[in-house]
């Protein structure tokens, strides 16, 4: 069975609701109908799945980029590993969509 709570954290817990949390810190989990427990197959399949994903997230492709002499400059002082700070300014870079606009 599942209890939904709203706690409204801009008022204060009540002494209630810190009681209630209080309990939940050492409360442990219990499969019901509505989350089972995983059985060991499930688990495996899971897990299988899971590496996959961190494989994909980890595998890096090379490519050629051009940059200026100055941009490059600045990236090799940054030391060993600089191309990995690259790659992660250039993702941080590439969600920002205003960015991405003033340099089209």
């Amino acid at each position: 069975m599942m209890v939904t709570r709203t706690i409204d954290f801009s008022q204060g817990l009540t002494t209630e609701q810190e009681k209630m949390l209080k309990e939940l810190e050492t409360a442990p989990a219990v499969p019901d109908e509505d989350c089972p427990e995983l059985t060991d197959e499930q688990i495996i399949k899971y897990a299988a799945i899971a590496r996959e994903k961190r494989r994909e997230r980890q595998t890096k492709q090379t490519v050629s980029i051009r940059l200026s002499p100055q941009a490059l400059q600045k990236a090799q002082s940054l030391g060993k590993g600089y191309t990995s700070v690259l790659s992660r300014i250039l993702e941080a870079a590439l969600e920002d969509n205003e960015l991405i606009k003033h340099y089209l």
